[in-house]
C-alpha cells in the first residue's frame, strides 16, 4: 500500500515535494495504488517510484522525472506528461488514453500491452521502446523516434507517422494499412517487417517500402506474392530529359498508386544499346507512356517510339501508346505522325501540372485509363 505520508507531501504540489523529499534522504518511494487525480506534479523527481496501479488520470506531470519508474498498470489517462522523462519505465498495460506525451523520453520503456488510444507522442523518444501489442490507434507520432523501437501486433488504427524516424523498428504482425503519412517516413537506415504485416497492409507507399529496405525487385511483384490482383497496367515511360522534373513526379505518383513503371534514365543498365533496350522495354511492358512536350518533340526519338507502339498495337489487337502533354505543341505541329496521334488518342492533359488540383484531376484520368478493364483510351 502507499505510504500515506508521502501521498500527502505530494498533494502539496512538486516544488514541495521535491524540497522536502531531498530532507527526508530519498527514501523508498512507495505510492502502490495511491489516488493522486488531477494533482499538479510538474517536474516533480519521482525516479525509480513505485507507482503500481496508481491513479494520475488527468494529472500535470509535464518535465517530471519518472526515469525507471514502475507504472505498471497505472491509469494516466489524460495526464500531461509533455517533456517528461520516462527513460526505462515500466508501462506494461497502463492507461495513456488521450495522454499528452508531446517531447517526452521514453527509451527503453516498457509499453507492453499500454493502452495509448489517441495519445499525442509528437516528437517522443522512444528509442528501443517495447510496444508490443500496444494500442496507438489515433495516436499523433509525428517526428517522433522509433529506432531499435518494437511495434510487433501493435494496434495502429489511424496512427499518424508524419516524419517519424525509423530504424532497426520491428513492424512485425502489425496492419499499416490506416496509418497515415507513411510516406514522409524518415529512414535512417533499414527496418524489420516481415510476411504479415504486408499481407495485413495491402498496397503500401512505394517510399515506405524502400524506405524499410525491401528491393525494387520485391516489391514489383509483392502483388503476386500477396495474392493481390494486379488491377494497374504496366508502363514504359518515356520523355525529353529537360522534363525530367514532371517526369519524376509522374513516376512516384504512378508507383505509388501500383502502376508498376520502367524509367529509361534510371532502369538502362550501364553500357546497354540504348535503342536495343527500350525496344524491349516497349515490347515487355503493358503500354508505352509518352510524355509530349516542345522538347521532346523537337527530338527525332518521339516519332520512332510512337511507330513502334502503333506497331505494338497491330500485333497485340490492343491499345499501347497512352501520350500526356506538358503543353501545346503536340496540337500545333504539322508533322504527319502528330496528326495521326491527334486523330487516333485522347491525349492526356498535364499543361497545369505545377497546379495542384489540376495536376491531381489529370492524374486520375490517367489511372483510370490505366485500371485493366477499363475503357479504350
Amino acid at each position: 500500500m502507499a505510504d500515506q505520508e508521502l501521498v500527502a507531501l505530494l498533494r502539496l504540489g512538486a516544488v514541495e515535494w521535491n524540497r522536502s523529499f531531498e530532507m527526508l534522504n530519498r527514501k523508498a518511494i512507495d505510492l502502490i495504488g495511491a489516488n493522486l487525480f488531477g494533482a499538479n506534479l510538474g517536474a516533480a523527481d519521482l525516479i525509480g517510484a513505485d507507482l503500481l496501479g496508481v491513479n494520475l488520470g488527468g494529472v500535470n506531470l509535464g518535465g517530471a522525472n519518472l526515469g525507471g519508474a514502475y507504472l505498471s498498470g497505472a491509469n494516466l489517462d489524460g495526464a500531461n506528461l509533455d517533456g517528461a522523462n520516462l527513460d526505462g519505465a515500466n508501462l506494461v498495460r497502463a492507461n495513456l488514453d488521450g495522454a499528452n506525451l508531446t517531447g517526452a523520453n521514453l527509451d527503453g520503456a516498457n509499453l507492453i500491452g499500454a493502452d495509448l488510444h489517441g495519445a499525442d507522442l509528437s516528437e517522443a523518444q522512444l528509442s528501443g521502446a517495447y510496444l508490443y501489442g500496444a494500442n496507438l490507434s489515433g495516436a499523433q507520432l509525428s517526428r517522433a523516434y522509433l529506432a531499435v523501437a518494437n511495434l510487433t501486433g501493435a494496434h495502429l488504427t489511424g496512427a499518424n507517422f508524419h516524419e517519424v524516424q525509423l530504424f532497426e523498428t520491428v513492424l512485425a504482425d502489425v496492419n499499416l494499412s490506416a496509418v497515415t503519412g507513411l510516406e514522409t517516413c524518415r529512414h535512417l537506415g533499414p527496418s524489420i517487417i516481415d510476411f504479415r504485416t504486408l499481407r495485413r497492409s495491402g498496397r503500401l507507399p512505394l517510399a515506405f517500402l524502400r524506405g524499410v529496405g525491401l528491393p525494387d525487385s520485391f516489391i514489383e511483384y509483392l502483388p503476386s506474392l500477396l495474392n493481390q490482383p494486379i488491377q494497374m497496367y504496366s508502363c514504359f515511360i518515356s520523355y525529353s530529359s529537360k522534363d525530367h522534373e514532371f517526369a519524376e513526379r509522374l513516376l512516384a505518383d504512378l508507383q505509388n498508386k501500383g502502376v508498376r513503371c520502367w524509367f529509361a534514365p534510371h532502369d538502362l543498365p550501364i553500357g546497354a544499346k540504348t535503342w536495343d533496350t527500350i525496344d524491349e522495354a516497349i515490347r515487355l511492358r503493358d503500354k508505352l507512356l509518352l510524355i509530349l512536350s516542345e522538347n521532346s518533340i523537337a527530338s527525332d526519338w518521339v516519332e520512332d517510339e510512337v511507330n513502334k507502339a502503333f506497331a505494338e498495337e497491330r500485333e497485340r489487337k490492343q491499345p499501347v501508346l497512352f501520350p500526356v502533354r506538358l503543353d501545346d505543341a503536340v496540337m500545333a505541329t504539322s508533322e504527319p505522325w502528330t496528326g495521326k496521334l491527334r486523330d487516333q488518342r485522347n491525349i492526356g492533359d498535364f499543361r497545369k501540372w505545377k497546379d495542384h488540383d489540376a495536376y491531381q484531376k489529370a492524374l486520375e484520368r490517367l489511372l483510370r485509363d490505366l485500371t485493366v478493364g477499363a475503357a479504350k483510351p
